[in-house]
């Protein structure tokens, strides 16, 4: 019989293309991942993956079992959720993605509340920006995660996906404290004209964000740095080295070198999370939502 932990591992290697992608979606290091590809093979006795230069390449007989594992890793967890509904508890493994921000301000005390309330839940987490969380929920790597677009930039997520929306989020234009626009409370696009910006990096759902707004009011931003860590882009403005646009969710207290002014219209973007609507039934994807809700209630009122 053929063991699904590494079946599974052969069904990431196809969907990711590598070893070391397999790795990261699956939690595990690249040689556990090659480690269950070779044991398959055993199991098999059949030659699963070949080398191609620095990497490995899928023998047909890999695709054509990669192929089937989908169907048999649905059914397996349809399975699971059948059993579990039918001990009526919240139990076993929920893997939940969530961005940045989300991790810093709303997973910590979310994550604890559940450890207290259901023993038996034993959760997961892992950053991963919004698309990319999509993808992982839909193809079974991800059980739930929370994601966000901006009311102008929405998101595209499958017809196959249920989702429950958390709220809304807030962001304001931060500059140094000698800028000057420091000592006023908003500005609109307008008066941001020949600013230098440090964003996240091109491709980013807040980089597409900031470029399209700003070209929308018939500004043209300069981007002078791609920095992925909110924290960095903060110590690069703190010097004066260009304005941020930083959200407030899991936003540090800021130091006095920094100014945060509204920017009119409101930068709003909103939070949910996504979940395979197969999964519905099942009670630890119910209890994990229901923290996720109940504990944006409390960190909203300190944003």
């Amino acid at each position: 019989m053929i063991d699904l932990g590494r079946l599974r591992a052969l069904h990431a290697v196809a969907v990711h293309g590598s070893i070391n992608a397999a790795a990261a979606a699956l939690g595990y290091t690249p040689s556990a991942v090659s480690q269950q590809i070779a044991k398959l093979e055993r199991e098999t006795r059949t030659t699963l993956l070949e080398r191609r230069g620095r990497g490995v390449v899928l023998t047909d007989a890999a695709r054509s079992l990669a192929g089937t594992a989908h169907s048999v890793l649905a059914l397996v967890e349809q399975a699971e959720i059948r059993l579990e509904q039918l001990r009526g508890a919240a139990v076993g493994r929920v893997r939940l993605g969530a961005f940045a921000t989300a991790c810093r301000g709303l997973l910590p005390p979310a994550v604890a509340a559940l450890a207290a309330e259901q023993a038996e839940l034993d959760l997961r987490v892992l950053e991963v920006d919004p698309p990319s969380a999509v993808e992982m929920v839909s193809r079974g790597e991800l059980d739930v995660a929370v994601v966000h677009d901006w009311t102008n930039t929405p998101l595209a997520v499958d017809e196959s996906l249920a989702r429950h929306p958390l709220g809304e989020d807030h962001a304001d234009v931060l500059v140094p404290a000698g800028h000057r626009l420091a000592e006023q409370s908003s500005v609109q696009p307008e008066d941001l004209v020949g600013e230098r910006w440090i964003c996240q990096p091109a491709g980013s759902i807040c980089h597409d964000w900031l470029v399209r707004t700003m070209r929308e009011a018939r500004v043209e931003p300069i981007v002078a740095h791609e920095i992925t860590e909110y924290q960095t882009q903060l110590e690069f403005l703190a010097l004066g080295q260009g304005i941020a646009l930083l959200p407030r969710l899991g936003r540090a207290a800021l130091p006095p070198t920094v100014r945060a002014l509204r920017l009119r219209p409101v930068p709003t973007r909103r939070l949910f999370a996504v979940w395979r609507e197969r999964a519905s039934r099942r009670p630890a994807i119910a209890v994990t939502v229901q923290a996720l809700v109940r504990t944006w209630d409390k960190v909203v009122q300190t944003t």
